[in-house]
């Protein structure tokens, strides 16, 4: 039986492996949600393939919007398939410590005080 530390550290190693395969394997076409509304916006055919210079237009205006630090998982155009890499490993770890962190506060808020 594998011990709690040695269990985490295989889940970690286990999911950054996947990470690394995925920006591999990640298609550029959008699917899913992002590929609909592009559908819904007119930029796109149902059955056809996504045009170059299709883009997600939002009304924003007097909303709550965001920018995301990593879009697309990448780090911008000119790293490549390194700021995926970077992009995953960040987000796979940042993942990890906000988990074990509500985890820890749980864990303390059950205890009894002293």
């Amino acid at each position: 039986m594998m011990d709690n530390k040695t269990f985490i550290i295989v889940g970690i190693v286990i999911a950054l492996l996947i990470g690394f395969i995925a920006v591999f394997m990640a298609s550029g076409d959008p699917d899913g949600l992002e590929s609909t509304a592009l559908v819904v916006q007119g930029q796109k055919e149902l059955t056809g393939g996504t045009p170059e210079d299709a883009e997600l237009h939002e009304e924003t205006e007097g909303r709550f919007s965001y920018t995301a630090p990593m879009p697309d998982y990448a780090l911008g155009e000119e790293l490549g398939s390194l700021g995926g890499i970077v992009a995953i490993v960040v987000g796979t770890i940042l993942a990890f410590v906000v988990v074990f962190g509500i985890a820890y506060g749980i864990k303390a808020a059950g205890k009894p005080a002293k």
